[in-house]
């Protein structure tokens, strides 16, 4: 079976085997990345991949996930004004004057 080297951050340099590692890539933006457990310190880890590096795993035998960006995302307006550090107070304010957070919502 394939051995593949990653960086764990406690640990430096480990051996995993294809199935101890996952790749995710996003359908939207071809954005990708991997994640695993170190096997010696329990450490999760995710690091962002590059397209050659998504490649090279899944040639190695690593699974691929895909997944979408959420719908909330492309359902903003692009002339909707940007949240402001005042909107964001604002906001936290409201939310510990009302108890009814649904009622925000209308």
């Amino acid at each position: 079976m394939t051995t593949i080297r990653a960086n764990c951050p406690s640990c430096g340099d480990i051996q995993l085997r294809a199935n101890e590692i996952v790749i995710r890539v996003c359908t939207d933006d071809d954005s990708g990345s991997y994640c695993f457990q170190c096997p010696n310190c329990q450490v999760r880890t995710a690091k962002n991949a590059s397209r050659r590096v998504v490649d090279l795993l899944v040639s190695s035998g690593v699974k691929m996930q895909t997944w979408q960006l959420p719908d909330e995302l492309h359902s903003h307006p692009p002339d909707a004004p940007a949240l402001t550090p005042d909107d964001l107070l604002d906001f936290h304010m409201l939310l510990e004057t009302t108890t009814d957070v649904v009622s925000l919502m209308k």
